[in-house]
Formats: C-alpha cells, sequence, structure tokens
C-alpha cells in the first residue's frame, strides 16, 4: 500500500478526532486498521471503510449539531 492509500484508509479515524465524543474514535481506529489489513481483498476493504466513515459522520455530525 501506498502513502496515498494508508491516508486514505485513515480517513475515518481522522475525521472521529474532531468529534467531541470519545466514544466513535476507538471504532474508527478498527475500521481503518480492517481497512489497510484488508487491502489485498479490495471489497472487504471497501466494506470496512464505509463502516469507519458512516461512524465518523454520525460523530461529526452529532457535534455540529450540539454548537
Amino acid at each position: 500500500m501506498g502513502v496515498l492509500q494508508i491516508s486514505v484508509a485513515a480517513l475515518p479515524f481522522l475525521v472521529s478526532l474532531a468529534s467531541r465524543s470519545s466514544k466513535a474514535i476507538a471504532p474508527c481506529l478498527l475500521a481503518s486498521i480492517f481497512t489497510v489489513l484488508l487491502g489485498e481483498e479490495p471489497h472487504r476493504a471497501v466494506l470496512a471503510w464505509c463502516v469507519g466513515v458512516l461512524i465518523a459522520a454520525v460523530a461529526l455530525r452529532e457535534r455540529l449539531r450540539a454548537t
């Protein structure tokens, strides 16, 4: 995996860091790790990445809604 692929895989974790709640950080970190580990199987990696992005997006939306 190249640097660009790893940075895209880490996107859910980075977005979850911007959320107010720390509850979303661990699942997003696991999703990012699974995305990197499943990089050889693209369909499974995309599924793990989408789950991580979904969790991070909900956490970020809740932060924006609170302000």
